[in-house]
């Protein structure tokens, strides 16, 4: 079949468009604070008027996005690998994995570059994207008590494995010095490994992410605690549960934690040091979250943090910038997709 001089142009720039956009990937020394100032003016703005909008619809968005930004960053750096849907290039991409049963809020992410794509076409990054919106997200769901300025000029990756992701990510099954071996690996401290855990204050859990908690000892969890589980287990197949106690239902609290019922709050998922003050009390959805107990340097942060809530708040904004930072493989290229979900030769 001949082609059209016409046609053979277009699918030569195309190819070229392509190959222009695909470059080196950037280091963290190399991410800028108001790297898109004159790129694209105003896009801070536009990613955070999405997120509020998408919070004040579901606040369960806000932790979501928080999370997300833990689950891309950890594996092959903050990518937007995360994002990316199953493809010949990728059938089984990282958002596939057990570890990362529940993610969510991607439609969100999607909204916001399409947004960002009309301002400022093939300028802004998913990876970037990200970032600005779990910032925005976490400060939100903070009272504004956790915030940082985001370095950016990151690009998209074009990796994504589901297998790499289970490898990478810590597992809630697992026990404190499986953590720290794992957090070490990506340059975090014991206390950085706190701090970050800080956050299951917000969010859920599916069930088979924490079901042997539901027959472990009261040495590890407070036997009317592991009586709620029980009974939020049995209510499905696999459903999830709140990991702030202070989040469930008031009738299932007063059933099965009477104790608990003044902290039950009407609007969940706010993010502050609650999760060390259940902590100690033994009333923590994961083995992984009770573990940090049993090693003497993490139970000093955790009571550190469960009596000093500022300084978690400081603390825990400082870890997620680092977090943040964290490079792609050495030797990657990117790209800035056109659509967060997909590879931009994808679609051609």
């Amino acid at each position: 079949m001949k082609l059209s001089a016409a046609v053979l142009f277009a699918l030569v720039a195309v190819q070229a468009a392509v190959l222009l956009a695909t470059v080196p990937s950037a280091q963290a020394s190399e991410l800028e604070v108001g790297y898109y100032s004159k790129k694209c003016k105003g896009v801070e703005n536009v990613v955070k008027w999405h997120v509020i909008r998408a919070i004040k619809a579901n606040r369960r968005t806000g932790a979501a996005l928080v999370r997300l930004l833990f689950h891309d960053c950890f594996v092959r750096g903050c990518d937007g690998s995360v994002l990316l849907d199953a493809s010949s290039d990728n059938p089984h991409p990282e958002k596939e994995a057990r570890v990362n049963i529940g993610l969510a809020a991607f439609d969100v992410l999607e909204e916001i570059k399409a947004a960002v794509e009309k301002r400022c076409p093939g300028v802004v990054s998913c990876s970037d994207i990200l970032i600005y919106a779990a910032r925005d997200a976490a400060s939100a769901l903070s009272n504004g008590h956790v915030h940082f300025a985001v370095p950016a000029g990151r690009l998209d990756g074009f990796v994504s494995k589901a297998d790499e992701a289970q490898a990478e990510l810590p597992d809630s099954t697992h026990d404190v010095q499986q953590l720290i071996d794992n957090f070490a690996r990506k340059n975090f401290t014991v206390e950085e490994l706190v701090i970050l855990t800080g956050a299951h204050s917000i969010g859920q859990g599916h069930c088979s992410s924490f079901r042997g908690r539901l027959s472990e000892p009261s040495s590890q969890i407070t036997p009317a605690y592991r009586d709620l589980l029980n009974y939020k287990c049995s209510q499905g197949s696999n459903p999830p549960v709140d990991n702030n106690v202070r989040d469930e239902d008031y009738d299932v609290v007063a059933k099965f934690v009477a104790g608990f019922t003044s902290r039950v709050r009407k609007i969940p998922d706010f993010l502050d040091n609650s999760f060390y003050h259940n902590n100690l009390a033994k009333i923590v959805t994961f083995h992984s979250d009770w573990t940090l107990l049993t090693h003497k340097e993490a139970l000093g942060h955790v009571v550190e943090y469960a009596e000093n809530g500022t300084l978690w708040d400081e603390d825990f904004s400082e870890s997620l910038l680092k977090l943040s930072k964290l490079p792609m493989p050495a030797g990657s290229k990117g790209e800035i997709r056109k659509k967060c979900s997909v590879v931009n030769h994808r679609l051609y």
